[in-house]
């Protein structure tokens, strides 16, 4: 009999990767998303769409209903960690609130597995590198939704025997994801500031460092997780795991890109300095592949991103018209950084 999954957010970056595993495991695939950050074009065409938020109850219950799914893979969120501030309601009601609609269907209609992607935001500043064991200090309202949803998980494992897998990546990067994003995914902004000829904008003194993760090495795992036994209602960190600072992340992308630019120094922002974390338990349970390196990883994304902008026809000729394109209205302005207020 055919496995028949749910992908949340499949339109998305990693969703979309995902999904493309799946159905190459010959899983029958749903996709559901709202395509306020991804696009209809990155679904796989084995895939079945559906447009539509995991924050109408309703749709999720339907789809659950018609589908009785096996497993739901749930990717769908609005991950701006540092914007979290400044959009708290929309932050809770689409990555917490939306969850739990994920989590009651899931429970009701008896899915088998439910494979969460968390974030490493859950640990805040914390002893480095940071491991699952370590207890969570998240610092903005992004790492404190997506803590809140492992707990709950947890919480319906032990009410109601709802298995799960959390994944825990950490800035990935690669094909398909967002370039037009002005508030996540440093990569893609930094391509396109490249690609317009712009300067690249480093908060503060660009001495941050983080562990970047090539596509590659993140989605074919969370894939295939459901499959492994020894990966049932665990936690595992998952990316690179050799950290660059933002000043070394420009070279190497101007480097991919053939092409150098000036680099504008703003205000510092409220973040975490440094983050990356051990990847000790998941080598053990899922035994991956070589990491590909940073420079690799970035070559293969700036050879996709010039195709990508090279062909703007296939996003716009869509007759989903402003797909991908969705930014919240911030609901606080009150230490909004002036670089995002003149951005706007």
């Amino acid at each position: 009999m055919q496995i028949t999954s749910l992908v949340t957010g499949g339109a998305g970056f990693i969703g979309s990767h995902v999904v493309n595993h799946l159905i190459e495991m010959e899983h029958r695939v749903i996709v559901l998303d709202d395509l306020s950050g991804g696009f209809v074009e990155n679904i796989h065409p084995n895939a079945e769409f559906c447009k539509g938020s995991i924050t109408d109850v309703f749709l999720v219950n339907g789809l659950f209903e018609a589908y009785q799914f096996d497993y739901v893979y749930h990717l769908a969120a609005y991950a701006a960690e540092g914007l979290s501030h400044f959009i708290r309601r929309f932050n809770y009601q689409n990555n917490l609130i939306g969850s739990v609609n994920l989590i009651n269907a899931a429970v009701n209609f008896k899915v088998k597995r439910f494979v969460f992607t968390s974030s490493i935001a859950v640990y805040g500043t914390n002893e480095l590198p940071l491991t699952e064991t370590q207890y969570p200090h998240p610092e903005d309202p992004y790492g404190i939704a997506k803590y809140a949803v492992e707990m709950d998980l947890r919480n319906a494992h032990e009410m109601f025997g709802l298995n799960y897998t959390i994944f825990r990546p950490h800035n990935v990067y690669g094909s398909n994801q967002n370039i037009n994003d002005k508030y996540r995914n440093v990569v893609g902004i930094f391509m396109k500031q490249i690609a317009n000829n712009a300067p690249l904008t480093v908060f503060g003194d660009g001495e941050q460092s983080r562990a970047f993760s090539f596509i590659n090495d993140v989605a074919p795992y969370i894939a295939e997780s459901v499959h492994l036994k020894t990966a049932e209602n665990e936690v595992f960190n998952i990316g690179g795991g050799i950290p660059s600072t933002v000043n070394q992340l420009t070279s190497a992308v101007m480097k991919a890109m053939d092409a150098k630019v000036e680099i504008t120094h703003l205000e510092e922002r409220n973040e975490v300095v440094h983050a990356y974390s051990s990847h000790e338990k998941f080598n053990k349970v899922f035994k991956p592949e070589k990491e590909t390196s940073l420079e690799e990883g970035l070559l293969q994304m700036a050879t996709w991103v010039k195709a990508w902008l090279q062909a703007p026809k296939r996003v716009t000729k869509s007759k989903f018209k402003n797909q991908g394109t969705q930014i919240p209205d911030i609901e606080i302005e009150k230490n909004l950084p002036n670089s995002w207020k003149n951005n706007r």
